[in-house]
């Protein structure tokens, strides 16, 4: 990815980014740029190096090496500024649990030196669009999974910021929570707020511009949603048999087969050309007392992909 540090229409540019602890590098090297107004989403497993790359962009932490500008700051030169610019909304709940929403608000107010007349304006609409005026003296630690996560986007968004910065927010809140809190920064975005998530989930991550996989501190594919499916190297076959448990350890140890995941009562599998493993996966399953319900070549998903990526780039 070609990435040039004095492009101004650009909210997030990194240029061999890396951050080291000791012989881990957690960051290793990294390239990207996320447009202005752009909705981009990072995902990849755990220990990929996701919060890290996150708190060096948002300030947190100092590059060990490389380069970032971000909202038009550098963020080893003028972390303040940087923080300034752009709201930081990490994985856990971060709020003061015995203050009030209100307390909670005036308190990251003050924080980013909001004006009396602006907070109240802020805050009014804050509290509004996200349906907490009923709720601004109850204490944030009786608050719903779902409102902490409004109020804790509130809190991000009191100070009016270029950027948001997300780091798996809505993980461990209910669907339906989930969904109208994409909602909100659907709303967001339209209003020209740069969004970069971190999420686990890749229905989230097809809502985004462009979604980036991070593995081992490396940024291993990066595009559109679509762009990323058309490129999926290999191809899936969706595989529903009995017993399921039989067919996994039969389809694990076979060579045609780059991976597996399951998806409810089906498997899918990676192969490197569905018409070649076909009828070969299918004298495996029966030779192992399997009984195959249905094989059909399947339209990769977005998780289909980075499993991919994931198992070639190992």
């Amino acid at each position: 990815m070609s990435v040039s540090l004095s492009d101004d229409s650009a909210a997030v540019r990194c240029l061999g980014l890396t951050r080291r602890f000791g012989a881990l590098v957690a960051v290793d090297h990294l390239d990207l740029s996320v447009a202005r107004g752009e909705i981009f989403a990072l995902v990849g497993p755990d220990g990929a190096g996701k919060t890290t790359l996150i708190r060096m962009l948002c300030g947190a932490l100092t590059p060990t090496e490389g380069t970032a500008v971000v909202a038009g700051a550098d963020v080893a030169r003028d972390p303040e500024a940087v923080k300034a610019r752009i709201g930081y909304m990490p994985q856990r709940f971060s709020l003061y649990g015995d203050l009030s929403v209100m307390e909670n608000l005036r308190l990251y107010g003050d924080i980013y030196g909001v004006g009396r007349a602006a907070f109240r304006e802020q805050a009014a609409r804050l509290l509004a669009d996200f349906r907490l005026d009923a709720f601004t003296d109850r204490p944030a630690q009786q608050l719903s999974g779902g409102m902490k996560q409004k109020l804790a986007l509130a809190c991000t968004l009191i100070h009016a910021p270029d950027a948001l910065f997300l780091d798996e927010p809505t993980t461990g809140v209910d669907p339906v929570s989930r969904r109208q809190f994409w909602r909100y920064l659907y709303g967001l975005n339209r209003d020209g707020i740069t969004m970069f998530v971190s999420t686990p989930y890749m229905d989230e991550a097809e809502r985004a511009s462009r979604v980036g996989l991070m593995n081992r501190g490396r940024l291993i594919a990066c595009d559109d949603p679509g762009a990323l499916k058309a490129s999926m190297l290999g191809e899936i076959l969706e595989i529903v048999a009995e017993p399921k448990a039989m067919a996994k350890q039969v389809l694990r140890g076979h060579a045609l087969v780059h991976s597996l995941e399951v998806f409810g009562d089906r498997l899918h599998v990676l192969v490197d050309s569905a018409s070649q493993a076909e009828a070969e996966l299918q004298r495996a399953l029966r030779s192992g007392g399997v009984q195959v319900q249905s094989l059909r070549r399947a339209v990769p998903s977005l998780e289909d992909v980075f499993v991919s990526r994931l198992a070639r780039s190992a």
